[in-house]
């Protein structure tokens, strides 16, 4: 259903998030390369301060590259559903307004019944909701924590068309806010030396920034997964007949 989502959610007008929980990263130096004069390499110490750690909470579309993440000390469900919430509901009102000056058009018939077709619950969750939800209006991929399936929260996504999708065990991957944290994370913390909980989140939310002034899409199945299809083949065959076999 992930991969399915992935591939069809934003084509039928559907926006996809994704949402994650990086960290903790304590207060001590980050491995990393830095630029430094030559001969004159940066030096971290041994020792440093035990100040704790934070985290970074996030929520990703893919498909327009947009990121919005908050630094906190601790994510816990006080933290992190009320954070969530109010997002989400951004979100929808930017998408509602986005709507009324631009409505979407299908190209076709046929076109027009997809979109209807991902818009039920049944399609996601295999049976019928009742009749006091509205249609899905937004897809979120996230990890299958215990916190993630609380009731209230669930019953809160339902109520406001938000169809989730959890990740499997061992299926992390699958969530592609995994991917825009790693770069993030690099970016803000590789080869420094944050001392406070307080800097550590002052990098993060910056770094997050910047990222927004100019966001890259990623593609789900894109270029580089072609690649590595190759190169395996290849590694396999030996011959680029059985390349051209498996891609005709």
């Amino acid at each position: 259903m992930i991969e399915l989502a992935y591939q069809v959610a934003e084509a039928c007008g559907i926006p996809l998030w994704c949402q994650d929980e990086a960290g903790p990263y304590a207060t001590r130096p980050q491995p990393g390369s830095s630029w430094q004069p030559i001969g004159k390499a940066k030096l971290q110490p041994h020792e440093y301060l035990r100040d704790g750690g934070a985290k970074l909470m996030t929520l990703f579309r893919p498909a327009t590259g947009e990121l919005r993440a908050k630094g906190v000390h601790s994510v816990t469900n006080a933290v992190l559903h009320p954070w969530l919430q109010e997002e989400l509901l951004q979100v929808l009102l930017c998408e509602e307004a986005t709507q009324n000056e631009h409505p979407a058009r299908m190209r076709d018939s046929e076109q027009r019944a997809q979109a209807q077709q991902y818009q039920r619950w049944e399609t996601w969750l295999g049976w019928r909701l009742s009749d006091r939800y509205p249609p899905v209006r937004m897809i979120l991929v996230w990890d299958n924590l215990a916190g993630h399936r609380n009731d209230a929260m669930r019953r809160w996504l339902f109520e406001h068309g938000i169809m989730p999708l959890y990740t499997p065990l061992s299926g992390s991957w699958l969530n592609m806010a995994e991917s825009i944290q790693r770069i993030i994370v690099r970016r803000a913390l590789s080869g420094q030396y944050p001392q406070t909980q307080k800097q550590i989140i002052e990098w993060l939310e910056q770094t997050v920034v910047g990222w927004n002034q100019e966001p890259t899409p990623f593609i789900w199945n894109g270029k580089r997964r072609e690649r590595r299809q190759r190169a395996r083949l290849k590694r396999l065959a030996g011959s680029g007949a059985a390349l051209f076999a498996c891609a005709s």
